[in-house]
């Protein structure tokens, strides 16, 4: 029977998760979130282990002469020393589109919350601002149709097509932006400059590779409009953070919605959290009930594929 160790698993699960899917597997054991000096330990005999955010570099492969198989409990693998794990013949397995309806659904609870300003509303209401106005014409922040309006977007992959689709049913002007061409892309495809200057709203939904690490910078932000809004639900990454800061504090832009950051959990002197007009989710975008429990289907799926010979999603 194939031994599995499942790392991070409090990372994926409140109670609220059925992990017997995996559990069919093999013989699984299961480890919460660790430090890194002891992954090796609970890793131990595995041929088969499955992490969340938890680095599988070198050192610790060479470690592990059992180690055949790397699944992740997400679409990124930036934590895994990919390199390292082919010259071993060690399988690195990535689970896509499990959560690209859910992120999607958070891009455009980030756009909706700016063009409504529908927390700003909730709260004066509650304040009794409403209760105290003359008229039943209360809109002393500006709300604004999405129709009409430019979208760009980094990246069309998945999460890319879903959110100018969404954008799409808005009648939003779809841009994108990708390291490569694509035939049937049916939207305007334009060069990063075009991108940046012309976006009403910008959202990154890229990986985090050499491309796409700070592409949002000091140079990018000054290219755009002073009421365009940028979305990041990729990978913090992409955005130089004081560069942000600094194009929100000076409102070089309108406003920001961040669900991804370099250092997670976010670090205390994390620039944007002092940030103006910045708002920031807890990388919630992957979190709904239906994309985790899609995800522990997935693995189960990418494994049991691996065991019979047929590996899918290998990305090394």
């Amino acid at each position: 029977m194939t031994n599995i160790a499942i790392l991070d698993t409090d990372t994926l699960t409140s109670g609220d998760l059925d992990f017997s899917p995996i559990e069919a597997c093999g013989n699984v054991s299961f480890f919460d979130l660790m430090p890194q000096e002891e992954i090796v330990k609970a890793i131990g005999q595995a041929e088969v282990v499955v992490v969340n955010k938890a680095q599988i570099t070198k050192e610790i492969m060479n470690q592990l002469p059992n180690l055949k198989y790397i699944g992740l409990f997400a679409t990124g693998y930036n934590n895994i020393d990919c390199k390292a794990a082919r010259e071993r013949g060690i399988d690195v397995v990535n689970v896509p589109g499990y959560s690209t309806d859910s992120v999607a659904q958070l891009v455009f609870a980030f756009i909706l919350s700016h063009a409504t300003n529908i927390a700003f509303y909730n709260e004066s209401v509650h304040k009794g601002d409403w209760i105290s106005c003359p008229s039943f014409a209360y809109f002393p922040m500006p709300i604004e149709e999405l129709s009409g309006k430019t979208l760009g977007i980094i990246g069309f992959g998945n999460l890319g097509k879903k959110v100018a689709k969404i954008g799409d049913a808005f009648g939003m002007n779809i841009l994108i932006h990708s390291h490569r061409s694509y035939e049937d892309c049916p939207y305007k495809q334009v060069d990063k400059e075009t991108l940046f200057k012309e976006a009403d709203y910008l959202s990154i939904n890229c990986p985090l590779n050499e491309e796409t690490a700070n592409i949002v910078c000091e140079d990018t932000l000054k290219l755009m409009k002073k009421n365009a809004f940028l979305i990041n639900t990729a990978r913090g990454g992409c955005v130089d953070s004081k560069a942000l800061k600094k194009a929100l504090d000076e409102e070089w832009i309108s406003g920001a919605g961040v669900d991804v950051l370099v250092y997670e959990p976010m670090a205390a002197d994390e620039p944007l959290f002092t940030a103006k007009n910045c708002m920031i989710t807890p990388h919630i975008g992957w979190a709904s009930i239906e994309a985790r429990t899609r995800l522990i289907q997935k693995v189960a799926d990418n494994i049991n594929a691996w065991k019979e010979g047929n590996p899918i999603n290998v990305v090394n």
